[in-house]
C-alpha cells in the first residue's frame, strides 16, 4: 500500500504522463505540490522575448537582400543568412512555445513543475540567442527599427487580437496560482498587473492609428511601380532581361545606375567593383576589385552579367525560372545607358538613376554629367517627360540646358526649397513613410515615391498613406494587388475590437469563476 502511495504507474493517467515525460523527463512518477509562479516566469520571459525577435525579423523580410549583399561584402561568399536566421528563430520560438503550454497544462493538472536540465540548458540559449539578435540589430540596423514601427501601422489591430487571445490562455494559471495563494496580499499581487495589463491592451485601441482603417471611397489610386534595377528577382540586375521583365510585367517606370567607362562609354553598374555581378574573377582575376570605372568598355564587354545570378538566388523565395529564361539569363552582358534610355522611350516608361561620379585620376571625372547628358539627349533622345533627374550637384546647368525633366529631390525639404529648385517629386527611402508629410506635398503638387518597397504589407502601407509611386524589386508580385491588405473602415474595426474585448472577459471571468 505504501509503494503504491509513493511510486504512481502513469499507465492510469497516460495525459500526465505524456505532459511530465516531455517537460521533465520524469516517466516514473509524479507528485501533486503547489508550485511557485516563479517555477514558469522563465519560459514566459524566454517566450515573449523570442517572439519579438521573431516578428521584428520576419517583419524585416523587405530588407533580406541588402542584408544577405552586406554579408557578401564582408565574407567574400554569397548565402543566404537572412533565410537560416528567420528558420532558427522560428524552430526557437515553437520550442519554447511548447515548453510554456506543458507547463500550463501541468499546472491545470495541479503538477508540481520540474524542467529538465537540458530544457533549462535551451531556454537560455533561446533566450541569449534572441537577446543578443535583438541588440545586434538595434545597433548595426538602426532603421529595422523603423521598419517594425511602420508595421505596426498595419499589423497592429491584429496584435491587439493575438495579445488578447495570450491573455485568457494565461488566466488559467494566474487564477490557480490566485486560488492557491494564502494570504490576500499574495493574490493581489498575482492578479492584479495580470488585469492592470488586460485593462490596458482593452483600451489600447482608443490610442492606435493606421492609414489603412479608413471610410470607403476615400483611398486614392494605387501607387506606380517602378522597377529597380528592373526585374532583379526574375533576372540579373541592371541587364537588358531586367528591364524587358519590368516591362512584361506592367511596370510603370525603370530604375538604374550609372557609371563612365575610362574610355567615356555610360554603362549600368550599381557597385563600385566587378566581383559581384559579373565573372570578372574568371576573365580578369588580377583585377577584381578594381574599380568598374577603370575598365574601359571593350573590356566591360567581355564580362558575363549573368551568370551569377542562376549560381546564387540573390532573392528569398525566387521561383525557378523557365528553361528559356536561364538560357537568356547566361547570355546577358553589361548594359549601355544608351541602350537603356531608348528601350525606355520606345516604352513610354519613366526612368530614374543614380549617377556616380567617376573616381579621381579618371579622365571623365570633371566631364561624366555632360557626358551622361549627350548620351540622354543626342544619342537617346528619349522624351524629357519620362526622365526623373535626380542628381542634385548641378541641377541648375542641368534646367537651362534640358528643361522638361521631371526634377527629383532625394530627401526631404521645405516645400518652399522645393518650389524654389523647380521639385515635382520626393524620392525617399520608405522608412521615412508619412502620410502627413504625403499629404503635405500632393499639395502643392510634389508626388512622393519610395524606395525599395518589395513586401505586399508595405506597398499596401505606401497605398493607404497616399504615395504616387514605389521602386521595387518585386514588379510581379505587387502589380496583382487589387486593394490593400488590412484595409477596413472605422466601423468594422469598432466592431472587431468590441466583439474581441467581451468575448475575451466573459471567457476570462468564466476561467476566474471556476
Amino acid at each position: 500500500v505504501v509503494r503504491r502511495h509513493l511510486l504512481q504507474r502513469y499507465e492510469q493517467q497516460p495525459f500526465i504522463s505524456c505532459l511530465a515525460g516531455f517537460y521533465s523527463c520524469r516517466w516514473k512518477r509524479y507528485q501533486r505540490e503547489r508550485t511557485e509562479p516563479g517555477k514558469w516566469c522563465c519560459s514566459t520571459v524566454t517566450f515573449c522575448v523570442s517572439l519579438v525577435f521573431l516578428y521584428t525579423w520576419s517583419e524585416g523580410k523587405n530588407d533580406y537582400n541588402g542584408f544577405d549583399w552586406y554579408n557578401y561584402g564582408n565574407l567574400g561568399f554569397w548565402f543566404l543568412w537572412s533565410l537560416v536566421i528567420l528558420i532558427v528563430a522560428a524552430l526557437l520560438f515553437a520550442y519554447i512555445s511548447m515548453l510554456l503550454v506543458l507547463a500550463m497544462c501541468l499546472l491545470a493538472e495541479g503538477q508540481q513543475l520540474y524542467l529538465h536540465w537540458s530544457h533549462k540548458i535551451g531556454t537560455f540559449l533561446v533566450l541569449g540567442f534572441s537577446l543578443s539578435s535583438l541588440s545586434a540589430l538595434s545597433i548595426l540596423w538602426q532603421d529595422h527599427r523603423k521598419t517594425v514601427r511602420l508595421s505596426f501601422q498595419v499589423t497592429a489591430p491584429y496584435l491587439h487580437i493575438g495579445a488578447i487571445a495570450v491573455m485568457v490562455l494565461l488566466a488559467w494559471p494566474v487564477a490557480v496560482h490566485a486560488i492557491r495563494a494564502d494570504k490576500k496580499v499574495t493574490q493581489v499581487i498575482i492578479v492584479g498587473p495580470y488585469l492592470a495589463i488586460l485593462l490596458f491592451l482593452f483600451l489600447i485601441p482608443l490610442g492606435m492609428y493606421s492609414p489603412c482603417i479608413r471610410e470607403r471611397g476615400t483611398l486614392g489610386p494605387k501607387p506606380a511601380l517602378i522597377g529597380h534595377r528592373g526585374a532583379p528577382m526574375l533576372a540579373p540586375e541592371n541587364t537588358e532581361m531586367s528591364f524587358l521583365k519590368t516591362i512584361e510585367q506592367g511596370g510603370d517606370g525603370l530604375e538604374t545606375d550609372v557609371a563612365v567607362s575610362y574610355d567615356g562609354v555610360p554603362f549600368l553598374m550599381h557597385d563600385d567593383t566587378l566581383r559581384r555581378t559579373t565573372n570578372i574573377q574568371e576573365v580578369y582575376p588580377n583585377d577584381v576589385d578594381k574599380d568598374a570605372c577603370f575598365f574601359s568598355w571593350a573590356a566591360l564587354q567581355k564580362l558575363n552579367a549573368g551568370t551569377w545570378f542562376l549560381k546564387n538566388k540573390p532573392f528569398v523565395g525566387m521561383g525557378s525560372l523557365s528553361k528559356a529564361d536561364q538560357n537568356q539569363a547566361m547570355n546577358q552582358s553589361i548594359y549601355t545607358l544608351s541602350g537603356f534610355l531608348r528601350l525606355a522611350n520606345s516604352h513610354n516608361k519613366l526612368v530614374i538613376f543614380d549617377l556616380y561620379r567617376p573616381p579621381e585620376k579618371h579622365p571623365y571625372r570633371n566631364l561624366w554629367i555632360r557626358k551622361i547628358l549627350d548620351v540622354i539627349l543626342k544619342e537617346s533622345k528619349i522624351k524629357r517627360h519620362l526622365v526623373l533627374w535626380l542628381h542634385n550637384g548641378v541641377r541648375s546647368f542641368v534646367q537651362s540646358v534640358a528643361p522638361g525633366f521631371q526634377h527629383t529631390m532625394g530627401r526631404k525639404a521645405p516645400i518652399e526649397e522645393l518650389l524654389k529648385h523647380k521639385i515635382v517629386k520626393l524620392n525617399l527611402v520608405y522608412t521615412d513613410m508619412s502620410s502627413e508629410d504625403i499629404r503635405k506635398y500632393a499639395e502643392a503638387n510634389i508626388t512622393t515615391n519610395f524606395y525599395v518597397v518589395n513586401e505586399p504589407w508595405l506597398y499596401s502601407l505606401a497605398w493607404c498613406s497616399g504615395a504616387h509611386s514605389v521602386t521595387t524589386n518585386a514588379v510581379h508580385l505587387l502589380k496583382d494587388l487589387s486593394q490593400p491588405l488590412f484595409l477596413m473602415t472605422p466601423q468594422q474595426y469598432s466592431i472587431m475590437w468590441i466583439l474581441t474585448d467581451l468575448t475575451s472577459a466573459f471567457l476570462i471571468s468564466l476561467i476566474f469563476a471556476l
